[in-house]
């Protein structure tokens, strides 16, 4: 089985600011969360801090979506749905990388003694959509 890839029409949305995040709670429904990421190396990764409600559905139900809005065009759609895989990142090392992107330092904001996990997407279906084009 081959993995889905982005198509070129739709991988400008990857430059975006910010995604969705879909994940299952513990009730079994959907936790929609606003979300930093970087896409590179063919690869969309999250920093998670590990105290957050959407990293420990992710390790109790791995399955979840990105999805990108196109904020010109709300016609156009990136979702990306799949499976998290979920490694820790003790040195921040990755969080450092996103922190960049946003201009942000995220050990400033998540405080004394928390830590963070990379959470790389590995998609199973990808949905490149823009009802406009017909």
């Amino acid at each position: 089985m081959t993995t889905p890839t982005i198509p070129d029409s739709h991988r400008d949305l990857l430059e975006s600011a910010t995604a969705i995040l879909a994940t299952n709670g513990p009730d079994v429904r959907p936790q929609l969360s606003a979300v930093w990421f970087l896409a590179e190396d063919g690869e969309i990764r999250l920093s998670l801090h590990t105290s957050r409600q959407k990293v420990k559905n992710l390790k109790a139900h791995p399955g979840m979506t990105f999805f990108i809005l196109d904020p010109v065009r709300p016609t156009r759609y990136l979702e990306v749905r799949g499976d998290a895989e979920i490694v820790d990142d003790p040195d921040y090392t990755f969080a450092d990388k996103v922190g960049a992107k946003y201009g942000a330092d995220l050990r400033a904001w998540d405080g004394p003694g928390a830590s963070r996990v990379i959470v790389t997407v590995r998609p199973t279906r990808v949905n490149a959509v823009d009802m406009a084009a017909g």
